[in-house]
């Protein structure tokens, strides 16, 4: 039997509010619209979007948000079996202010969420040791028991030859200090297979201008098959062991960033669970790079992150509209 193409996501899942006018602050805002949320939620979704296999593993509270995003990640077709309610600890909510940019500040709810709260001895181990990809942010490292589950999780994937994805998906307010926040997110930078991080991510990292090649080249380890530095509209620059380059982005009307970075992974760990050489064979690798910049793009032309997420067809007619 061929191996399981399945990619696991694991973390947080909540729910945005996001003010129904863009460009005020939250205290200006009159209204606010529910949307589902969470970076690996996103990417489960995306990858479901895209024609590809994902399963969700994560907490929510055992109320009615958290009823309601476990349904999203269904109607998605994101397997959720790997999904828990907390009996005593509430959904995570965030409230996301746009700028006129599109770019966004959070506010968020967590005292704990349950999120927090997934203990190992939760987890749907099976699903995780049986999966191709494990994917997994940084959010999930910040408080106990979560962070225990996270390693667990990822050990028992490594050890049973899953490919291991990383987005570090930095929210500093959620961090007890910028420096615990860079401190925790590169504790586990080596065991990753592939990394994805935006352009304002390697300078928080680094400390250092994104367009610093050095600086770059600072967040590489051996055992890393692909690094992927997004930059934003302008694409994205790729580096394995044996190249390195660019990709263009496509420019679009941008409404609202969020979720844009999960569509890329998302529609990347499709292009990986179908076919691993990508890491080897730079054209090909290239290909799926400007499949995963058009989905990013599609996705700031909507408001929200899981309604707003392409499928593939949106992607490959916005990349033959621009040819």
């Amino acid at each position: 039997m061929a191996a399981s193409s399945t990619i696991v996501c694991f973390g947080e899942m909540l729910i945005d509010f996001v003010p129904d006018t863009a460009g005020v602050s939250l205290a200006e805002s009159q209204g606010f619209i529910k949307a589902p949320g969470g970076a690996p939620a996103n990417v489960a979704c995306s990858i479901a979007k895209l024609g590809g296999s994902a399963a969700f593993v994560g907490k929510v509270g055992k109320d009615e948000f958290g009823y309601m995003l476990a349904d999203i990640l269904k109607k998605n077709g994101v397997n959720a079996e790997g999904v828990l309610f907390d009996e005593h600890a509430r959904t995570a909510l965030a409230f996301v202010t746009l700028k006129k940019d599109g770019e966004r500040e959070f506010m968020f709810y967590r005292n704990p969420s349950a999120d927090m709260l997934l203990k190992e001895s939760e987890l749907k181990m099976d699903l995780i040791k049986k999966a191709k990809i494990f994917h997994y942010g940084s959010i999930s490292l910040i408080t106990e028991p979560c962070r225990s589950a996270h390693m667990a999780a990822m050990k028992n994937a490594k050890q049973a030859g899953v490919l291991l994805s990383y987005d570090p998906n930095v929210r500093l307010p959620l961090w007890p200090s910028p420096e615990a926040a860079r401190e925790g997110i590169k504790s586990i930078w080596n065991e990753a297979d592939f990394i994805k991080v935006s352009d304002d991510e390697v300078e928080f990292l680094t400390q250092k201008k994104a367009s610093d090649e050095e600086a770059v080249k600072s967040l590489w380890h051996d055992g890393l098959k692909l690094m992927v530095v997004t930059d934003g509209e302008k694409g994205c620059r790729y580096y394995t062991k044996s190249f390195k380059g660019r990709v263009p982005g496509y420019s679009v009307k941008t409404i609202d960033t969020t979720g844009a970075g999960d569509s890329f992974v998302g529609s990347l760990l499709v292009s990986m669970s179908k076919d691993t050489s990508i890491f080897t064979d730079e054209a090909k690798l290239k290909q799926a790079l400007a499949f995963s910049n058009a989905c990013g793009a599609i996705c700031t032309t909507k408001k929200g992150a899981i309604p707003a997420l392409p499928s593939a067809s949106d992607a490959q007619s916005l990349m033959s509209s621009t040819k």
